[in-house]
C-alpha cells in the first residue's frame, strides 16, 4: 500500500492522478484504495517493474448488475503509471491486461475518458485502437484552469490481443495478473512517396542531387499502393523540406484525390496555417521535422489544436538531429528531442538514421529500439530497408519492443528488392491484393 500511495502522489503532482489536484496524504489514499477493493463491479490492476515494485495501476469498472442494457460494456478508470517510470512499456502492459480481463468477462465495448493534458495516455490508447468519439469542453479543473476531456471507445475482439509480451523477461520485465498472450501485435507498413519537382523519387543519404525518379504520377503511385492492400501512406515534400514551405502541393492533392488511405505528410510545414490547411484537405497526420527543433512551442500549439494528428519526424546523422531537409546537423541528441516531443503531445515519432536512408543496408534497429523503449508513444522506423530480411529483423525486434509501431519502406519497393506482397506479409501479416 505504501508503494501505491507513493506513485499516486507522484502522479497527482504531475497533473493526473485519480482526480486530485493536490496530494491528500497517505491516510486518505489508503482509505480510497481500500474502498476500491471492496466494490464488486470493480477489478483493480497494478503493474510492477523488474524489481517487483508497483509502478502503476488501473481499474476495470463494469455496470451494476441491474443494468442489463449496458452489461457488455466496461470502463477503464484510475489509469496511470508513475511519471518517472514512463517510456518503458509499462502503460501498454497495464492496458493490455485490463482489455484481456474485459474480454474474459464477456465485455464487447471498453470505454475510457482522458484529460486533454494527458498526451502520452491519449497517444497510447489511440495506438491500441481506441477511437475518439466526443469531447467534453469543461471536463475538469486544473491549476491552470478548465481542461477538456476526450471520450474514447474500443470494440473488443474476443480473439485479439493488443501487444505481445512473450520473451519480455529480458529488460523491462513487468509482473501483472491476468497477462498471457503470444500473438503478434499489429504493425504498419508505410510505403514511402517522396516528392521532388512533382515526381516520385528516392534520395541517397538525403542528398537532393542523388535522386532517382521512379514515377511522374504520384496519384497513380498512391492508387497502386492502395490497390495492392497497403493500409497507410507516408509522403514527403522534399522540395518543401529544403525550401521551408510546401512546394509539391498539387502532387499531394493528387494523392489525396485518388485514395482514401490515411496519409501522413512531412516537408516544409512550418506554421499553424499550413498544418490546418493540410489536415482540412484530408491528411490523416502532419509530420513536423525542422520546426520541432527550431520552434517547439508551435508543436505544442499544434498538438493542442489537433490532438492525435501531429507526428514528430526526427532525422539524425549518427544520433545528432538534422534539419532543413537534412542539410544542417545540430548538436541536439535525437533521444532528447524525442522526449521533448513526447512532452509536447505528439502522437508518434518517426525516426530516420540518415546515413542509412536509401542505402539498402538495413535499419538502425539498435538506435530505433532504444528510442522506443524510452518513449510511451509509438515509434516508426525509417531509413535503410533493402531486402525482406531487413523487415524480418525489424519484426523480431518489434515483437520484443512494444513501442515500435511500424516501418517506412521506399527504394527497396521501387527497385523490386522486396515485393509489396512479401513486405505486407512480414510486417502486417496480410496478403497483397491482386
Amino acid at each position: 500500500m505504501a508503494a501505491l500511495c507513493e506513485i499516486t502522489t507522484a502522479a497527482i503532482l504531475d497533473g493526473g492522478g485519480l482526480g486530485w489536484l493536490t496530494p491528500p496524504g497517505r491516510a486518505v489514499l489508503e482509505r480510497y484504495f481500500n474502498g476500491v477493493l471492496m466494490v464488486p463491479e470493480t477489478r483493480f490492476f497494478v503493474v510492477r517493474d523488474e524489481d517487483g515494485q508497483i509502478q502503476g495501476c488501473a481499474q476495470l469498472v463494469r455496470p451494476s448488475r441491474n443494468n442489463e442494457a449496458q452489461a457488455q460494456t466496461a470502463q477503464i478508470r484510475g489509469y496511470f503509471v508513475a511519471p518517472y517510470m514512463r517510456g518503458r512499456g509499462l502503460g501498454y502492459v497495464l492496458a493490455d491486461a485490463v482489455m484481456e480481463a474485459a474480454r474474459a468477462l464477456g465485455c464487447k465495448v471498453l470505454n475510457c475518458e482522458v484529460p486533454e493534458t494527458q498526451h502520452s495516455a491519449l497517444s497510447m490508447f489511440r495506438s491500441l485502437g481506441f477511437e475518439h468519439w466526443g469531447t467534453h469542453p469543461f471536463y475538469a479543473r486544473s491549476h491552470e484552469g478548465t481542461i477538456k476531456g476526450l471520450f474514447m471507445t474500443k470494440r473488443l475482439d474476443p480473439g485479439a490481443s493488443s501487444i505481445t509480451r512473450q520473451k519480455r523477461q529480458s529488460e523491462k520485465e513487468s509482473t501483472l495478473a491476468s497477462t498471457d498472450t503470444s500473438t503478434q501485435r499489429h504493425l504498419s507498413l508505410y510505403p514511402a512517396i517522396d516528392l521532388k519537382d512533382g515526381a516520385c523519387v528516392r534520395l541517397r543519404r538525403g542528398e537532393m542531387d542523388e535522386a532517382t525518379v521512379y514515377s511522374d504520377n504520384p496519384g497513380a503511385q498512391a492508387l497502386a499502393f492502395a490497390q495492392a492492400g497497403c493500409s497507410r501512406l507516408h509522403v514527403v515534400d522534399l522540395n518543401g523540406a529544403f525550401a521551408g514551405r510546401s512546394a509539391n502541393g498539387a502532387a499531394v492533392e493528387a494523392i489525396l484525390a485518388t485514395t482514401d488511405l490515411p496519409v501522413q505528410l512531412g516537408g516544409g510545414i512550418r506554421d499553424m496555417a499550413g498544418i490546418e490547411r493540410w489536415l482540412t484537405a484530408g491528411l490523416d497526420r502532419v509530420i513536423l521535422g525542422s520546426v520541432a527543433v527550431k520552434n517547439p512551442e508551435l508543436v505544442r500549439e499544434a498538438c493542442r489544436a489537433f490532438p492525435g494528428k501531429i507526428v514528430a519526424g526526427i532525422d539524425a546523422r549518427q544520433g545528432r538531429v538534422a534539419t532543413e531537409g537534412w542539410a544542417e546537423v545540430s548538436e541536439l541528441n535525437a533521444r532528447d528531442l524525442a522526449l521533448r516531443m513526447q512532452d509536447a503531445g505528439v502522437a508518434a515519432v518517426i525516426f530516420t538514421e540518415i546515413t542509412r536512408d536509401g542505402m539498402l543496408e538495413g535499419l538502425d534497429l539498435e538506435q530505433t529500439a532504444d528510442l522506443a523503449r524510452r518513449l510511451s508513444i509509438p515509434v516508426i522506423a525509417s531509413g535503410g530497408v533493402g531486402c525482406a530480411q531487413h523487415l524480418r529483423d525489424f519484426r523480431a525486434v518489434a515483437d520484443e519492443t512494444p513501442g515500435l509501431d511500424g516501418v517506412i519502406v521506399g527504394r527497396a519497393l521501387y527497385d523490386g528488392r522486396v515485393s509489396l506482397e512479401e513486405a505486407l506479409s512480414i510486417v502486417e501479416g496480410t496478403s497483397c491484393s491482386s
